[in-house]
Order: C-alpha cells, then structure tokens, then sequence
C-alpha cells in the first residue's frame, strides 16, 4: 500500500482512511423513544479520533507536541496564564492540593494539622488529598436548590489553623464565588476551586464576567468520558501564580526541581554547576527533587483527543444551557412535589447535570426506580454525605481527622431525597423531552 510514498504521504492516507472509517462505524444512532437514555456520553467526530491515530504514529507515547499544544489553547480558552495537563481530575485535585504544602509558600505552606474548608456533599477526590496528606477537612453544609456552600457558615467554619477553601462548582452551577474569595482574601486563605463538573461555566465578580476555575488561586478540571469534554482520561491544573505554577510542575513531575520537558536536556543551562541541599556540588539537576512529588503527566494520546475536543467546546456549553432549559421548562408544574434547580446569583452555568430534590411524601427511591426501567438512566450527587461513607469509618470512631460545623443537614437531605439527570451535548430535544415525560410520570407511578 505504501510503495513509492514517502512517510508524510503514507501518514495522510492512514488518516484520511481513519477520518473514513470513524464516519462510517462511529455515527450515533438516530434516537428512537424506547432508547435508553445515559446521563452522560462521548460527543466526537472523526477529528478526535484522527488526531489519536496522528499522535499513534508518532509513537512519542508520554507528553510531547499534543501537550504542549493542548495546554497553550486550554489556557487561552480560560484566560489563565498557566496550564498543567495531568492524567485525570482527580490527579489535578491531587496536585493543585499538594501544590499548597510546597515550601515555596514559606508561611503559608499547609501543614499536616492545617484546616482546609470544604463540604462533604460531593465527589471524595476533592477532600480525599487534604486528608491524605494528614490535613483537617472542616465540612460545612450546603444550600438547596444551588447545591453548594452555605457561604453563612465560613466565618462558624474558621479556626486558627485554616489555610483554605477546596469546594466544587456542583454540576455546573457555581459557588458564591463573590462571598467565597472575600473571606479568603479577609483571612489570607488559599482558594481552589474544583472546576471538574463545571467546565465553560461563567461568574461576574467585579464587575468581570470569568470563567470559574479562574477566579481563585488554582482551578481543576476533568476530562473524563462524562465531562464537558473528553479525553478519555485526563485533568488539568491551572493558575495565574508562577510559583503555584512551579508547584504544580513539580508536584506533578515527580516532585523534580528541574523544568526541562520530556526529552530535552539542559533547558535551564545549569544542569552541573549548582548546590541543591546536601547534594555534591554540579548534581545533575534533572535528578534533584525539591518536593515529593508523582507523576501526574498524561500521555500525548490523550492530549490529541483534547486538541480536537477543545476546537468544538463552546458548543458543547451551549448545548447544555439549551438541554438544561428545555428540561426545566418541560418539568413546570412539578414545583408541589420537586425542588428544581436554581443557577447561583450572579451565574451562567455550563450545567453538567440537572438535580432535583423530591419534596416531603414522595419516595426518591420509587421516582428513580420508575425512571430508571423506562430507560433513562439517574445518578446521586456522588456521596450524598461523604463523612457516612466506609472511609470515614475509623475517623468517626476516633473523633479525628476531620471536623463538622453544624449539622449538615442540607447535606444529608441531598443524600436521601436528591438525584440527577444528564444534560450532555448529544442529547436531542426529543431525548429531553421524553425525560420530562418519564419524571412527570414517575411522580404520578
């Protein structure tokens, strides 16, 4: 087949054979009512699926051209100045944390016994780092129909040993971001923001509409098959701070002091003339490590499937605000027996789900149930109550390791009457409003 064609000649017709064969065994079935319905699903083309080939041949295999060029346009998207590809949101979550105990934050390292603020109605990724390193988690509880921190409990959540903010963006709808960052700048906390369910979503603050994942000192995204986009697997780590920057790479990259990228040597020009601690004097500098780091790095394969995706994700965002009204339109008239979903004050959601809470006298269990088998599929706000999960188990026992200001009692109702459906690119109008038929229906079951 590639008699008498150079590499660049073969490589073009591999991919246009590709871009061919991803039309042809790819497309999405035309949706049928009877079809299920998932909460969530790849939206891609044959774009995403040249770029993998593309990257494939290449065999580079570890970060190369697709990173750099993914986190230079993911960065633009945002309007951040720096991006670190990682290989999922949880290990973006993992790096941003850590990226706060680095030494270079002098005193406002955090140390194990430090506080850090969070909810425990989300996705155990987000606290899971705060209490492996041997930090304290204080929970607080969260407001319903937003789904997110109850801002009037900061100040009750505040303790001498507080050096953070670490809360979720909850399926799209941003935190009360104005009232968040004035108490960590009031109390010179660090504020991160888990961007992972909340990818494209906007918040004006100051009089500037942003992007959330922006406004605090670090912002995390996921790029899981169910997210705004995908790359299969895959996270990113962003901030506009060079020395969380040089955290983050670090964390990231090993824990390693030195910046050269995958495959190149001596980028700095001092790999042997410094004295790093205790080491002899010239220590190649690519083997110097000023944190204890992992490695985070995704692979170029996942970063060509980012640079496809990226090009159509203003779409996406659209396309979710378009599903999440038409479902909520479709759900009038459900007020006496669901609570609906309400976009925090000041807000344009990138809605990654659409929650709702059932009302006194009608059974979650039996509404989920009856949509469940008429084939649309449901999920919990992820833990519900994080602090009743089997890992808390021994905390609970002991009384430590964790702290709780008030009762949590939004939360707990979150994890007993709450449930949500997706509002994923792909779906139709037609798959939205079977949706709002089934629901309506389950109430009446």
């Amino acid at each position: 087949m590639f008699e008498n064609m150079n590499e660049q000649e073969a490589r073009e017709k591999i991919l246009g054979m590709v871009s061919e064969y991803c039309d042809t065994y790819h497309r999405v079935k035309e949706y049928e009512e009877g079809d299920r319905i998932p909460y969530a699903r790849r939206v891609y083309g044959h774009e995403e699926m040249v770029n993998l080939v593309d990257s494939s041949l290449e065999f580079w295999l570890t970060a190369g051209r697709y990173t750099d060029q993914f986190e230079k346009a993911f960065a633009e998207y945002l309007g951040v100045r720096f991006c670190s590809l990682v290989n999922s949101g949880s290990s973006a979550n993992l790096g941003a944390f850590m990226a706060l105990t680095s030494p270079l934050l002098k005193e406002r390292a955090i140390k194990r016994g430090d506080e850090v603020i969070t909810v425990a109605a989300g996705f155990p990724t987000t606290v899971a780092p705060v209490i492996q390193y041997g930090a304290v988690p204080v929970f607080v509880d969260v407001t319903i129909p937003q789904y997110n921190i109850d801002v009037d409990q900061l100040e009750a959540a505040l303790s001498d040993k507080t050096k953070a903010v670490m809360i979720a963006h909850t399926l799209g709808n941003p935190f009360d971001l104005k009232a968040v960052k004035a108490f960590c700048e009031k109390h010179n906390l660090w504020l991160v923001e888990d961007n992972c369910d909340a990818l494209g979503s906007k918040y004006t603050i100051d009089g500037e509409e942003k992007f959330t994942g922006t406004i605090g000192d670090i912002g995390t995204s996921s790029f899981y098959p169910p997210h705004h986009m995908t790359m299969g697997e895959g996270g990113a780590i962003y901030t506009n701070n060079p020395i969380l920057h040089k955290a983050i790479r670090s964390m990231r990259d090993w824990g390693r002091d030195c910046i050269c990228p995958s495959g190149k040597d001596n980028f700095c020009g001092h790999r042997f003339d410094k004295q790093y601690g205790l080491l002899p004097l010239g220590y190649d500098h690519k083997y110097v490590y000023s944190h204890f780091g992992y490695n985070l790095k995704a692979t170029d394969l996942q970063a060509a499937v980012g640079c496809a995706q990226i090009v159509k994700f203003p779409s996406f965002v659209e396309r979710r605000r378009h599903n999440f009204d038409r479902l909520r339109e479709g759900l009038k008239g459900t007020e006496d027996k669901l609570i609906l979903p309400e976009a925090c004050e000041n807000s344009k959601p990138s809605w990654f789900g659409f929650l709702i809470t059932c009302k006194e006298g009608v059974d979650r269990k039996k509404v989920v149930e009856y949509i469940e088998t008429h084939g649309v599929q449901t999920r919990m706000l992820f833990a519900g109550n994080l602090t009743k999960h089997p890992c808390f188990d021994e905390m609970r026992e002991t009384g430590e390791g964790y702290r709780v200001v008030g009762d949590l009692k939004n939360t707990d109702r979150i994890m007993n009457d709450t449930f949500w459906v997706g509002v994923y690119p792909g779906m139709t109008d037609a798959m939205i409003d079977y949706m709002a038929k089934t629901i309506k229906e389950a109430l009446e079951a």
